[in-house]
C-alpha cells in the first residue's frame, strides 16, 4: 500500500513539474540596477544562465533520487522481513546466547550479525547509489578504492556507536518495562546530540584533513562577519572535500567554547569572495538562529512519537506473529528487525514533514545570510552552482514533497527581492577582494 501511494505521488509530481516548466516566463537579459528593477525578470535572467543540457542533467539526477528513496525503503523492508520470516533473526540471537551469558554483550553480538548481513545484502544498491551513479553524473572525484575506504570507516563507526545505542535501548526496555519508550526516545535524542557535538571534532577528521585557512584576506572577512553577528570564533578551518567531490560547502559548529568555522576547499577554489561571503552568511545564520537546538526539539518530538508508535506496533505485531518468528518478547534482541521495519515505515511516511522542517530552517538561514553578507548576486550565483546536483525549478508540489532545501528558484527569488528593496543602498564590498 505504501509503495503504491508513493509511486502515485512521484508520478503526479513529475507530471506537475513537466507542465509547470512548459509555462515558465521567457528568459530576458539581466536587468540593469535602477528604479525599474523587476524581481521576477531578474530571477528568470539568472535561471536562463543554466544551459538546457545542464538543467536536464541535474533534473534527471535529482528526480532519480526520489525513486532511490523508495528503493532504499523497500530494500530495508524486504531485508527485515526476510530476517523475521526465515527465522534468521532467531538463530542470530541463539548464536549470541551461546557465545556469552552477559545480556548486554549478547545484544551487541546480535547487532553485529545483523549489521554485517544487511550491509552485504544491500551493498550492490549502496555501490550503485553512492559510487557509480555519482560517477555517471560527474559528482565523484574518488577512485573506487578511496570510496570503499570511506565506506569501511563508516561501517566501523556504525558498528561501535550503533552497537552502543542498541545495547542502551535494550537495557532500558529490560529495566523500565512498559514506560521504556519514553526513556528510549530520550536516550536516542541525547545520543544524537552528543554525536552532533563530537562529530565535527573527532569523527569528520577520519574522512578528511582539516587545517587552518591560509588565505589571510578570506580569513579576515569571515572573522569580521562572525564578530558582527556575535559568533565567538577566532580561527577558520578548511577541509579537503575535493578528494570526494566538487560540491561546495561550509559550516559553523560547536558551542560553549568549541565553536569553529569550516570551509571546504571547493568553496575556496570555485567561488568569488562575494560568493564565499554569501555562503558564510547562510552558515552563520544557522548558528545565530539556534537551528541546532530547534532541530533537536522538532525532531525530538518526532522521535518521541516514533517510539510511542513503535511500542504500540511491536506489541500488536508480536501478539500475532511473535511465535512464528521465534521472538519471545519485546526484550528479545531478535525483535530488532521488526523495530527497524516499523520505524522505517513511520519516518518514510513522514518524509514530506521532515523535509519541510529542514527546508524551513534552510530558508531562514538564506534570509539571514543575505542580510548579514549583503551579497544578493553572490547568493544567486552560488545557487546556480548547486544546480549540479539539485533541481533548479521544481513545481511547488514537488518542492514540498521532496526538497529538504529550498529550490534554486526560491533562493534566487529571495536574493533578488532583497536586492530590489536595497537598491538605494551602497553595495557592500568584501574585504577579501584581491
Amino acid at each position: 500500500m505504501v509503495r503504491a501511494v508513493w509511486v502515485v505521488v512521484i508520478v503526479i509530481t513529475l507530471l506537475a513539474s513537466a507542465l509547470g516548466q512548459g509555462t515558465q516566463t521567457p528568459a530576458t537579459p539581466p536587468p540593469a540596477t535602477g528604479p525599474a528593477f523587476d524581481v521576477q525578470v531578474a530571477v528568470n535572467a539568472y535561471l536562463a544562465k543554466v544551459p538546457p543540457d545542464a538543467r536536464t542533467r541535474s533534473d534527471a539526477y535529482f528526480e532519480g533520487g526520489y525513486w532511490l528513496q523508495l528503493w532504499d525503503f523497500l530494500l530495508t523492508a524486504v531485508i527485515m522481513l526476510l530476517l523475521l520470516q526465515k527465522g534468521i533473526s532467531r538463530r542470530m540471537r541463539e548464536l549470541a546466547e551461546r557465545l556469552t551469558r552477559l545480556r548486554p554483550l549478547q545484544t551487541f553480538l546480535y547487532f553485529v550479525q545483523v549489521l554485517v548481513l544487511t550491509t552485504v545484502i544491500g551493498f550492490p544498491l549502496t555501490v550503485y547509489e553512492g559510487y557509480f551513479r555519482e560517477r555517471k553524473y560527474d559528482l565523484m572525484n574518488q577512485t573506487f578504492a578511496g570510496w570503499f575506504g570511506d565506506q569501511a570507516i563508516g561501517f566501523a563507526l556504525t558498528l561501535v556507536f550503533g552497537g552502543l545505542l542498541v545495547m542502551a535501548l535494550f537495557w532500558i526496555v529490560r529495566k523500565l518495562g512498559k514506560n521504556w519508550w519514553i526513556w528510549g526516545a530520550a536516550a536516542t535524542i541525547v545520543f544524537f546530540m552528543i554525536g552532533a557535538i563530537v562529530a565535527p571534532v573527532y569523527i569528520a577528521p577520519l574522512f578528511n584533513t582539516y587545517k587552518k585557512l591560509a588565505d589571510p584576506k578570506i580569513k579576515a572577512s569571515i572573522l569580521s562577519l562572525a564578530r558582527a553577528n556575535g559568533i565567538p570564533v577566532t580561527e577558520v578551518y578548511q577541509v579537503d572535500a575535493s578528494r570526494q567531490s566538487n560540491r561546495i560547502s561550509a559550516n559553523v559548529s560547536g558551542f560553549l567554547g568549541t565553536e569553529r568555522i569550516t570551509l571546504n576547499d571547493n568553496l575556496l577554489n570555485r567561488c568569488t569572495p562575494e560568493q564565499i561571503q554569501s555562503v558564510m552568511g547562510h552558515e552563520m545564520g544557522h548558528y545565530v538562529l539556534n537551528h541546532a537546538s530547534k532541530g533537536v526539539m522538532e525532531f525530538g518530538i518526532l522521535i518521541v512519537l516514533g517510539f510511542a508508535f513503535l511500542n504500540w506496533s511491536l506489541h500488536w505485531s508480536l501478539v500475532r506473529w511473535g511465535g512464528r518468528w521465534g521472538i519471545r518478547e519485546i526484550v528479545d534482541p531478535a525483535v530488532l528487525p521488526l523495530a527497524v521495519l516499523l520505524l522505517s515505515v513511520f519516518f518514510f511516511v513522514l518524509t514530506p514533514l521532515t523535509n519541510t522542517l529542514i527546508r524551513t530552517q534552510e530558508y531562514e538561514a538564506d534570509i539571514f545570510g543575505i542580510n548579514a553578507a549583503g551579497q544578493p548576486d553572490g547568493e544567486a550565483e552560488v545557487d546556480l552552482m548547486l544546480v549540479e546536483y539539485r533541481k533548479l525549478d521544481p513545481s511547488p508540489v514537488e518542492e514540498f514533497l521532496f526538497f529538504d532545501h529550498p529550490s534554486g528558484r526560491t533562493r534566487i527569488t529571495a536574493a533578488m527581492r532583497w536586492k530590489a528593496e536595497h537598491m538605494g543602498s551602497a553595495p557592500r564590498t568584501s574585504d577579501a577582494h584581491p
